[in-house]
């Protein structure tokens, strides 16, 4: 009997002690369940990280009152999260600069430009003042869907430090304006620089690309004068320092402006480095005697005593008459067809060589309708025929490959995509 009333009374002790912990903890709060894992238990990273994003909407101990606040789990809500903000949207910026009878063509080629581009672009017209109205007047009436991918200002020319008429002059009219875009468009990080006479064949973005290949020394790139240092100019008549073996070609340039505003250039005038601005003057005055291509001769110079600052294209994005009159020697172009076609010497204008003109005369008369190829491939097909005959035209698979490529290119970007749009 003895034995009983222990036990009954061990018995009675434990169930008091388990009576006053289950009071206890059920006034403990239970948080919501955490995100199953895949094997069905909560996940602890996931649980935890939700808990720390909770922490500032969990009710806190207050220390005056002594004791917990009691939280209601179903007030509390997740913090919202916020969407990321848009990324700014990137533009490509265009410089080119027109003087004398350049009008035309200089819209022909702002045409190219925007025709096949993904992203914005930014034009910088520098241009004379009785080219202003006419600029104006030939972008305005461009149809809507091509002008909204385009900003433009025209500016005026303008030779930062003096000596205007003496920089006019130098080589063709105003050409040597680019010299001074550093200085002029302050507000711009990166540029491409292109001559009137330039085609773009596939989309701006494309070269605008190379920036992002440069290295931490590069800060410009621009595609060899030539090819072949025996037939080369700058390898036979100059009689100033060069880059290279066959120098550079300043007809297409694209520009780190940044990175050219804060450099300091070796030079063979003063010992110590000079800025781009305080170095283009006295440059010149140092060489004027010798330079036979004004301001791409001068940059030719530059880059000749700062060799590792220039990145070099390949021939065929600033693909000219050189490369094929002498039989084609742009092994780039052969491989990947003419990118950027370059038509200096006046080929646009004159027969002396037809597969230029036919290229500038089909985009000039694109009337911006929405049928690329029967607009423009075809016509251009046609007209190339004509020129077979010719060192140039004889080579159509370099002329025509990439310029296909882009309007297959466009096609699917305009009506495949389109039509997927509307599934």
């Amino acid at each position: 009997m003895r034995f009983r009333w222990k036990f009954f009374g061990s018995l009675l002790c434990v169930t008091g002690l388990l009576l006053v912990l289950y009071r206890q903890l059920g006034n403990v709060p239970q948080p919501p369940p955490g995100p199953a894992s895949a094997q069905g238990s909560p996940s602890l990273t996931a649980t935890s990280g939700y808990f720390r994003a909770l922490e500032d909407h969990v009710p806190r101990r207050d220390a005056r009152q002594g004791g917990k606040k009691k939280t209601n789990w179903n007030n509390v809500r997740a913090p919202e999260q916020k969407p990321n903000p848009p990324m700014p949207e990137e533009w490509m910026h265009l410089a080119v600069v027109a003087c004398g009878d350049r009008l035309e063509e200089t819209v022909t080629m702002l045409k190219s430009a925007v025709l096949f581009s993904f992203k914005k672009i930014k034009f910088h017209i520098f241009a004379e003042d009785s080219l202003k109205s006419d600029f104006q007047m030939k972008l305005e009436i461009w149809p809507q869907q091509i002008s909204r991918k385009i900003e433009y200002k025209i500016y005026p020319i303008t030779f930062p430090g003096g000596n205007t008429q003496e920089w006019k002059k130098l080589f063709k009219p105003c050409a040597a304006q680019r010299l001074f875009l550093p200085m002029l468009l302050q507000d711009v990080d990166s540029l491409l620089y292109v001559d009137t006479d330039v085609l773009f064949l596939r989309p701006l973005d494309h070269v605008w690309a190379f920036l992002r290949r440069f290295n931490d020394t590069q800060l410009a790139a621009m595609a060899p004068e030539h090819e072949i240092s025996k037939i080369g100019w700058y390898s036979r008549f100059a009689r100033h320092p060069f880059y290279g073996t066959t120098g550079v070609n300043s007809g297409v340039m694209l520009m780190n402006l940044t990175r050219i505003r804060n450099q300091h250039f070796k030079n063979n005038m003063i010992p110590a480095g000079l800025t781009w601005e305080e170095m283009l003057h006295p440059l010149y005055q140092k060489y004027k005697n010798y330079i036979t291509w004004g301001d791409q001769d001068l940059l030719n110079i530059i880059f000749y005593f700062n060799p590792e600052m220039l990145y070099v294209f390949p021939c065929h994005w600033n693909y000219r008459p050189d490369h094929c009159m002498y039989g084609s020697n742009c092994k780039a172009a052969e491989e990947e067809g003419v990118s950027i076609l370059h038509g200096n010497r006046g080929v646009y204008h004159d027969e002396k060589q037809p597969a230029f003109k036919a290229f500038y005369e089909v985009i000039r008369d694109y009337t911006f309708d929405d049928n690329l190829f029967q607009s423009m491939y075809f016509p251009l097909q046609s007209k190339f025929l004509e020129s077979v005959h010719t060192l140039c035209g004889r080579i159509p698979q370099v002329f025509l490959k990439q310029i296909e490529k882009t309007m297959k290119m466009m096609y699917e970007r305009r009506v495949v995509v389109h039509i997927r749009s509307d599934v």
